[in-house]
């Protein structure tokens, strides 16, 4: 049955967000992505064993360095995450479960389909395929759906909810491909990684928020402490750019065949899932605003934690980080351009369905 909605409830769901002005740092994004990389390449060049070095930094196996980058990247993204949100998904429930399914079926099933047919006898970039594709991304889609002008009621819900089940679906969809495949992996550590990486963050944001917002009120919370952590978002992605290829320069250059072996699946699984995610959103009839979240959550891969995984259970240097850290270097530019292409079907009205 249709749940009824008041009047001021619906006024408030059919509120647009002010269009929103890049800043300069926000214009030149992709500039700044592609010197990161560079940069990150180039330290692994001039600083010889600088991925040893790193990768010595563990606890339990769990690499230091890897948790504080994934922790500034996570941690202003699970300040958003509210309890309350999730009963919202009453009023519009249909972007959300568009967006689960491409998630947690579409995207792992063709992840999986697409590392067997064209990486046989290359274990470790199988598993960097399915690690990617079975993890959703839950922090830099709140910035890619904030710069495409997107429904961030329905960014929140779906970041909450992804963040919620990739603690529990994570690692059984690892576990069950892995296996189907034949390929033993360390699953305890597969199962720590997740917490730590995932876990930490988001306990830590639950109860920073609660806390703050006891101490200092709600409106200090939102207008004074989350802006200012907030910004921490992208200025974290290109630290953890920096890091991450900086581990993973050498590896990467001394194997330019491996390289262009893994981008072929990846390529073609963000080809089909973005594809299916433009198709389902126009076949359901969604406005511009829910859609374009939609796509974005839904095409998107949690790439830190695949990488975290992946040098937990290989190493830094390893052909699985190999894997993973090419799926951060097509995932990022992809999802940019993800926002400037959303932006222009809004032009050319290619969702006709009404907003909230």
């Amino acid at each position: 049955m249709p749940v009824e909605v008041s009047s001021s409830e619906q006024s408030e769901l059919r509120r647009d967000l002010p269009a929103k002005d890049l800043s300069t740092f926000e214009k030149y994004l992709p500039l700044w992505i592609a010197v990161c990389m560079v940069f990150g390449v180039i330290l692994s060049l001039v600083v010889p064993g600088i991925s040893e070095a790193i990768d010595s930094w563990q606890i339990a196996g769990i690499s230091v360095p890897i948790g504080i980058c994934l922790f500034l990247m996570m941690y202003p993204a699970m300040l958003n995450i509210q309890a309350s949100e999730l009963r919202k998904l009453r009023r519009n429930p249909k972007p959300i479960v568009l967006t689960l399914i491409s998630n947690w079926i579409v995207a792992p099933i063709v992840g999986f389909i697409l590392a067997w047919t064209f990486l046989p006898g290359n274990e470790q970039l199988i598993v960097a395929v399915i690690l990617l594709s079975s993890s959703p991304c839950t922090a830099m889609v709140l910035v890619w759906g904030y710069l495409a002008e997107g429904n961030q009621e329905q960014n929140v819900v779906n970041t909450t909810l992804n963040t919620i089940t990739i603690l529990v679906l994570f690692a059984p969809l690892v576990a069950l491909f892995t296996g189907i495949s034949n390929i033993p992996i360390n699953r305890m550590l597969l199962i720590i990684s997740v917490f730590v990486f995932i876990g930490f963050p988001l306990v830590l944001g639950v109860i920073t928020r609660k806390s703050i917002v006891n101490w200092k009120g709600k409106d200090w919370f939102e207008n004074r402490y989350r802006p200012a952590v907030g910004n921490l978002a992208l200025i974290a992605l290109l630290t953890t750019l920096v890091v991450l290829f900086s581990l993973n320069g050498m590896v990467m250059l001394e194997n330019p065949d491996l390289l262009l072996l893994v981008s072929v699946p990846l390529l073609l699984g963000f080809a089909i899932v973005v594809g299916y995610n433009l198709i389902i959103t126009r076949f359901a009839k969604l406005a511009y605003r829910e859609a374009t979240i939609t796509v974005i959550i839904g095409s998107s891969s949690h790439f830190e934690i695949a990488i975290a995984t992946a040098i937990s259970m290989y190493g830094v240097g390893s052909i699985a980080a190999l894997g993973t850290t090419m799926g951060l270097f097509w995932e990022v530019p992809i999802m940019l351009g993800l926002v400037y292409l959303a932006k222009y079907l809004r032009k050319r009205d290619f969702w006709k369905g009404n907003p909230i």
